[in-house]
């Protein structure tokens, strides 16, 4: 049976980066570039800008680093009137969106996701009618790329709301941010009777213990403090769903976070370098596996 390889990457801001290390190891021991390999791709937020440049561009993984480059960062996290007065309760988002989308045009310019050379698809919200949202290279052919960047990365008190034509749309991390069941299932549609080995690459979990006791008198503010986004975003789910449905052709490169900090815009060099051996040491673990299911 013909054989068809599915890359997923995950949301998670920042953290992002030990995806890229990750892929940067693969690539590194592959025969062929990540953009020749994979047949499909299927990212949230952060992990779908990635996929849009190996699916738009064909960058290699050492190519991908630079969207994600210090200067970069510092750009996309562009602050906005951040409302020092109310602490938590910041009545703006905490970004713009003009930066994100500097360094998005930089590199897609105003290519449209239909140009991409393999079907990619990026998850999103669409807050107006309350329903998730794939914008696929197959099904939104003449949308921007920039657009789709914005759109999946919009993750709600960090950027504003994204408007995509007549859409008002958010992050993807809201419904899947770990998008591996929303590719396998559009992936059987292209490949109809192809066997379909799915490579998936997490970017850390918070396994930080939260008081059950304490919690029980958390309101808003309590459960902000307490990272409520991140729990939403977190769940193993999909991974135990994917692992009973794709079997023996799924592999997860996942780990808790250790030493690296749970927000999605700490960007400090100390924070980076934790990220950076989080990324290594993925490949040290799950490296020989990897392979061992694309080749």
């Amino acid at each position: 049976m013909n054989k068809k390889y599915i890359l997923s990457l995950d949301g998670g801001g920042v953290r992002t980066i030990a995806t890229i290390v990750f892929l940067q190891k693969l690539e590194a021991h592959l025969e062929v570039s990540l953009a020749e390999k994979f047949d499909f791709y299927i990212g949230t937020s952060a992990g779908a800008i990635s996929c849009l440049g190996l699916a738009i561009n064909k960058m290699s993984a050492k190519e991908l680093m630079r969207i994600w480059s210090k200067e970069n960062l510092n750009r996309t996290m562009t602050n906005s009137s951040w409302e020092t007065n109310l602490g938590i309760m910041q009545i703006k988002p905490k970004y713009t969106n003009e930066g994100k989308r500097e360094v998005l045009t930089e590199f897609f310019a105003k290519k449209k996701i239909g140009e991409a050379f393999k079907p990619i698809a990026a998850t999103s919200y669409d807050i107006e009618k309350r329903m998730p949202v794939l914008l696929t290279s197959y099904g939104d052919a003449e949308t921007l790329v920039v657009d789709v960047g914005d759109a999946t990365s919009a993750a709600p008190v960090y950027y504003p709301t994204a408007e995509v034509g007549e859409r008002f749309l958010i992050d993807g991390g809201i419904v899947a941010n770990h998008p591996v069941l929303h590719g396998f299932v559009e992936a059987k549609k292209i490949y109809p009777g192809s066997e379909l080995v799915v490579l998936s690459v997490g970017t850390g979990l918070n396994k930080r213990s939260l008081k059950g006791k304490d919690s029980t008198k958390w309101g808003l503010i309590g459960w902000m403090m307490h990272d409520l986004f991140g729990l939403m975003v977190e769940s193993s789910m999909d991974h135990e769903l994917a692992e009973d449905l794709i079997g023996e052709n799924y592999l997860r490169i996942n780990s808790a976070l250790g030493k690296v900090n749970r927000r999605l815009d700490d960007s400090s060099d100390s924070n980076i370098e934790r990220i950076i051996s989080m990324g290594e040491s993925w490949w040290d673990e799950f490296g020989q596996k990897t392979l061992d299911l694309l080749k």
